[in-house]
């Protein structure tokens, strides 16, 4: 089988040139060019990226920059009304990283971030391959479903679920009374550790499924069909084909969904503040609430400026995982060629 798909990628291949060479090269020069780019040319790119790396300077390097002085200060209400400058070196970070809380809360946002990432790439993927083989008219309604639950605001998004679960008037309690389960009339689904966790994880999961789902519909279409062809020929089924030839074709869009879905889940705050401000008991807060209860609700903004520096720590130490496989796939390609 590996033969056969080896042979239908090389006729997938379009050919460069004579010899497979690439269309204008002659002797590994390029036809019409001295080979030496000149130093204007030399200079465009960087001229290019001027203006991007000059915004991304004022509007995320000075505020980060910023953030990282108040996290060596005692800023509470005090200093802030009278302006003053009150240093306290590392000590921010010292009684964080001191505190039971803080480890609660980072071991509770990795589980939770590492079960919506599963969660969202497992279902995605599915809704994506289902988009793959079925009918123009069915694709079209379904994409189009994913569109319109992608382009709800978070914050619209958000409302809605908490009517749907709402403990006196919510639809879900209103079907679950209907299906029998009777003691789900009233139940109170923010009121628990789980129970909350099990609303905010529905909600995000449905915001991500349309992004992964129409991306890998898209990356889908990009795959020879010759590759399937030559799959079933030999016999493949369904798993067999994705694992054979979908999976490691798209290997590098698994990755970078991952990474990207990663982050998004990580960092995720107006899903978790508005449902229930992260209780009951602040048993549901993540990082990102961590960090603004401590600074805006506690007024403890020195803290809260160190909590959301070690947020960024934690959530890079999270996806250089992710950046050592990147490497390694782009050392295999290029030893491949």
């Amino acid at each position: 089988m590996a033969v056969q798909l080896d042979d239908a990628a090389d006729k997938a291949a379009p050919r460069t040139g004579k010899g497979d060479a690439p269309p204008g090269r002659r002797g590994g020069r390029r036809a019409g060019s001295s080979g030496t780019p000149s130093a204007p040319a030399r200079r465009t790119p960087y001229l290019l990226l001027l203006p991007a790396l000059l915004a991304t300077a004022v509007f995320l390097g000075w505020p980060m920059v910023r953030n990282l002085l108040l996290s060596f200060q005692n800023l509470n209400m005090k200093e802030l009304i009278q302006h003053l400058t009150d240093w306290r070196g590392t000590g921010n970070y010292q009684e964080i990283l001191g505190s039971e809380q803080f480890w609660r809360v980072t071991s509770r946002t990795v589980v939770f971030t590492a079960v919506n990432v599963v969660l969202i790439m497992v279902l995605g993927v599915l809704i994506g391959l289902l988009l793959a083989r079925l009918g123009t008219l069915m694709r079209l309604v379904l994409s189009a479903a994913l569109v319109l639950a992608w382009a709800m605001p978070v914050i619209a998004a958000t409302t809605v679920f908490q009517w749907l679960f709402d403990s006196r008037y919510g639809v879900v309690n209103w079907v679950l009374d209907r299906l029998g389960r009777h003691s789900m009339a009233h139940y109170d689904w923010v009121g628990s550790q789980l129970s909350t966790f099990f609303v905010i994880t529905v909600l995000i999961v449905w915001q991500s499924l349309p992004f992964v789902a129409l991306n890998l519909y898209a990356a889908t279409t990009t795959i020879p069909k010759e590759l399937y062809e030559a799959a079933r020929m030999d016999g493949a089924g369904t798993w067999k084909v994705f694992t054979s030839v979908t999976f490691p074709f798209l290997k590098p869009f698994f990755l970078a969904t991952t990474f990207l879905e990663i982050i998004w889940v990580f960092k995720a705050f107006p899903q978790i503040f508005a449902i229930n401000q992260g209780g009951p008991d602040r048993l549901t807060e993540t990082l990102p609430i961590y960090a603004f209860t401590e600074g805006v609700g506690n007024l403890h903004f020195g803290m809260g400026a160190a909590i959301s520096l070690l947020t960024i720590v934690v959530l890079l130490a999270m996806t250089a995982y992710y950046l050592r496989l990147t490497f390694k796939q782009e050392q295999q390609e290029e030893n491949g060629l």
